[in-house]
């Protein structure tokens, strides 16, 4: 079981129920914003907007709010410009840091990551040092108490390629653009989804038995998560239930 994955599932816990979500919906608002400006305002044509509008919804975004970054997005209001942009590192133990942003200023965001990854005890890397660490999937959680091969069966009619047990839940892995039909037809069958998101999985992990050490990597994505350009921190530490339960107690 991969001890990031849990600690991704816990965070996504906390932030359902954190009730100061001002950071939260602003991170998700932006993400409309520039799915919008990159591929158009039509939800039906562009399957990356369809895809954060949901996560938008889901988060309780509220609606006129979501329309008026596809509008920005789409040129209709006027706004900030926001780009994309990644950042590649290393936190403690040689864990990979794969950072996703969205910057309306390149050098200033790329400072303030350097410097969380410095004063953390990471390490800033090289483009394309920890990429290829990562591969982008999608990703529908369901309750761990649905039946695995009921639920296996599910998303393997939609294009699914993996279910795995992670805590409890159940996560289907299936390619980025047919996450959306995989959700569908999981919600058609009649089972609740936990989760839906477009996201990257480590294709390799560094394992993690010491608690010291569990910690100064949480620190190093409490550090990044918490800057306002950063949307997504994915990393690659595996670690027991045990000593991950240890770290989440406190």
């Amino acid at each position: 079981m991969s001890g990031h994955s849990k600690w991704a599932t816990t965070k996504h816990k906390k932030a359902q129920i954190d009730k100061t979500r001002g950071k939260l919906f602003a991170k998700l608002i932006r993400q409309v914003e520039v799915a919008a400006r990159e591929g158009g305002g039509d939800l039906e044509g562009n399957a990356t907007l369809r895809n954060m509008y949901q996560k938008a919804r889901d988060a309780s975004v509220p609606l006129d709010t979501i329309d008026r970054a596809i509008k920005r997005g789409t040129g209709e209001l006027e706004g900030v410009r926001y780009e994309p942009v990644a950042y590649e590192g290393y936190a403690q133990c040689g864990v990979a840091v794969y950072v996703e942003c969205l910057t309306d200023n390149r050098n200033r965001t790329g400072a303030e990551i350097k410097n969380i990854f410095s004063k953390s005890g990471g390490s800033l890397a090289e483009p394309g040092a920890v990429a290829w660490q990562f591969r982008r999937v999608g990703l529908v959680s369901v309750p761990a108490t649905i039946d695995e091969d009921e639920i296996t069966m599910a998303g393997a009619e939609a294009g699914a390629d993996d279910v795995i047990r992670v805590g409890d839940e159940w996560h289907i892995i299936c390619p980025p653009e047919l996450a959306t039909s995989v959700k569908k037809a999981v919600e058609d069958g009649g089972y609740a989804i936990n989760g839906f998101e477009i996201t990257m999985v480590p294709t390799s992990n560094v394992a993690i038995d010491d608690e010291a050490d569990l910690r100064k990597i949480i620190r190093t994505i409490d550090m990044l998560e918490d800057h306002d350009d950063v949307q997504n921190v994915f990393s690659n530490f595996d670690t027991t239930d045990e000593i991950m339960d240890k770290v989440l107690v406190d």
